[in-house]
């Protein structure tokens, strides 16, 4: 008898301290002031007519209520458009997701509104809404043209990435430098793409260096005057894609005081999941023939079949602990302070596992205390070292 009410005894302190254990990463997680830099929602619900203020669960990995749940206090909408849009169209595709989220924001004034600067957030945290901000996803949005770029930082947008996958006439892509496609200018900034970095410093908004190539990334290190951000890329050494990090970059972006915003993204976590997908890809050929003979993009190619199998889509996703393994990385590199979450939601068809949409984030908060990291450096990771870089950009 006596085990028998050792062991009931044992069973209750354990299950006590797994609720203590629940509650604490629950509080720390309220507590934060969670930033996710990069979510795609917009352009596909610009482009699909869906209302993130309605119930999107199955459509999308975002909407207003799962974000709530999920404890996002601040969310940055990509303004997004791919390289079949150019000059005399992709300014255009910009300025109608912008009018989008306005749009968005003036129906639902009691869950989010448009903020630009660090006092915006803390009022709009105050008020338990939504802090919505926008950041250009390519520089091909400014039609080469510097008046485009102060028009975008006038209606609210507070960083550009210089590029996406296609380059510009003054930057050159990590896809493009990588793949040895670019043959316009030179690779690296050209003296006008110095400019633009110039000027979104001026204005006080944030120079972005994910999706770009190497030669730009340092040509942009050395040109900026304030603290950059990636706001969607992770560890190269970890999964050595063109769109990651090196250790020289991580250093440098520290040495800069910006901050690296770690991408959800299987393909940039996982090493191994190139493989899977051209397995999968191999086991639908027919209708990958079918959308690479109309030219569809990969993304949409990828997205499209994760979508029409789910359970195989399911099956190729990574580990949540490999995410929490290139935080680690940047942590144990460069320390605490230069690290946060870029999720890349709804731009792409493979997140983690566990982390299904954005209502799911208190788990990277259980996952970093599981770690032995200290509460202090989780608030950092999860916005802290955005704020600080927003604030540092900020004009005087």
């Amino acid at each position: 008898m006596p085990n028998f009410f050792s062991r009931l005894l044992l069973a209750a302190a354990l299950a006590g301290s797994m609720r203590a254990g629940a509650q604490e990463y629950l509080k720390l997680h309220e507590r934060a002031i969670l930033v996710d830099t990069h979510n795609d929602v917009l352009s596909d619900a610009t482009l699909k007519g869906l209302d993130i203020g309605t119930d999107l669960t199955g459509k999308t990995h975002s909407d207003l209520a799962r974000w709530k749940k999920g404890g996002v206090d601040v969310q940055i909408f990509s303004i997004f458009c791919d390289d079949h849009f150019g000059d005399g169209s992709a300014f255009h595709q910009a300025n109608r997701e912008i009018d989008s989220l306005y749009a968005i924001a003036a129906r639902n004034p009691g869950r989010m509104e448009i903020v630009t600067n660090v006092a915006g957030i803390e009022l709009a945290v105050k008020h338990h809404k939504l802090a919505a901000m926008m950041g250009v996803e390519g520089g091909h949005m400014i039609e080469d043209d510097m008046d485009k770029l102060d028009s975008f930082y006038k209606r609210g947008v507070r960083y550009m990435t210089l590029t996406w996958n296609n380059s510009t006439p003054w930057a050159t892509s990590a896809f493009e430098e990588t793949a040895k496609t670019w043959t316009v200018t030179p690779y690296g900034l050209t003296e006008k793409g110095k400019a633009i970095v110039r000027r979104m410093n001026e204005l006080g908004m944030l120079v972005d260096l994910s999706h770009v190539g190497e030669k730009t990334f340092w040509d942009a290190i050395q040109t900026v005057n304030k603290p950059v951000i990636c706001s969607h890329s992770s560890v190269y050494t970890i999964c050595p894609v063109p769109r990651n990090l090196k250790d020289d970059q991580i250093k440098a972006i520290a040495k800069n005081g910006g901050v690296i915003q770690v991408n959800f993204y299987s393909g940039f976590l996982d090493s191994n999941y190139a493989r899977r997908v051209n397995l999968f890809l191999l086991r639908h050929k027919p209708e990958l023939d079918s959308m690479n003979a109309v030219k569809a993009p990969q993304y949409a190619i990828n997205e499209y079949l994760s979508k029409k199998y789910p359970q195989e889509s399911d099956s190729l996703r990574a580990p949540l602990s490999l995410l929490i393994d290139h935080i680690d990385y940047i942590v144990k590199m460069v320390g605490a302070d230069y690290v946060g979450l870029g999720s890349d939601f709804d731009g792409i068809e493979s997140p983690p596992q566990q982390l299904n949409d954005v209502s799911t984030y208190p788990l990277i908060t259980r996952e970093l205390l599981k770690r032995g990291y200290k509460p202090a450096d989780i608030e950092k990771i999860l916005g802290g070292n955005f704020i600080r870089v927003l604030k540092a950009n900020e004009k005087v």
